[in-house]
């Protein structure tokens, strides 16, 4: 059986404004290999483009922790963000994190959710989820956009990840 993303109030997929979902299930890697390079946000500049000027607000980061405010830059909008779950992967439990991100003000608002999960599952594979759901009228336009920038630029967060995984790159002191 495999895990789901645990969904905030305000927030469930089919009632929001827009959702995305992207996964890949890959062999030859376990959900400890992959964590680093994505609870550690100096990799993510690494291996996705997408993503910059991340700087923390009331911890040192750069890993992320429950409770950690950061921002970061990413299509096109700067986001401030609040981890609300943080799980490390363990033996038989999935790796867990989420945040809640904002910008913009009154009809400019977006409120997102992001939630990624990264497991272990059977034959040496591991599966890594990541969904978002966003609310407001930025939100309504990037649902009707084709291509739909949130699922390409999230495959590309995904398939960075796993790059980076399998290659064992250096993370960024």
């Amino acid at each position: 059986m495999q895990n789901f993303i645990h969904w905030p109030a305000g927030y469930v997929p089919g009632f929001a404004d827009n959702f995305a979902s992207n996964e890949l299930i890959v062999a030859g890697l376990t959900a400890a290999q992959v964590w680093p390079y994505l609870a550690n946000t100096k990799a993510w500049s690494t291996y996705y483009d997408n993503c910059a000027d991340i700087a923390f607000h009331n911890t040192p980061g750069p890993v992320l922790s429950e409770g950690a405010r950061f921002f970061f830059t990413t299509f096109g909008f700067g986001v401030e963000a609040e981890v609300t779950e943080y799980v490390a992967p363990a033996d038989g439990v999935p790796g867990r994190v989420a945040w809640h991100g904002w910008c913009g003000e009154g009809e400019e608002r977006l409120d997102v959710h992001h939630a990624w999960l990264i497991e272990d599952l059977d034959q040496g594979r591991v599966r890594v989820l990541t969904q978002e759901t966003q609310n407001g009228a930025p939100a309504k336009a990037l649902a009707a956009a084709r291509p739909d920038p949130m699922i390409n630029g999230h495959q590309d967060w995904l398939k960075g990840l796993i790059a980076a995984a399998q290659e064992n790159r250096s993370i960024p002191a």
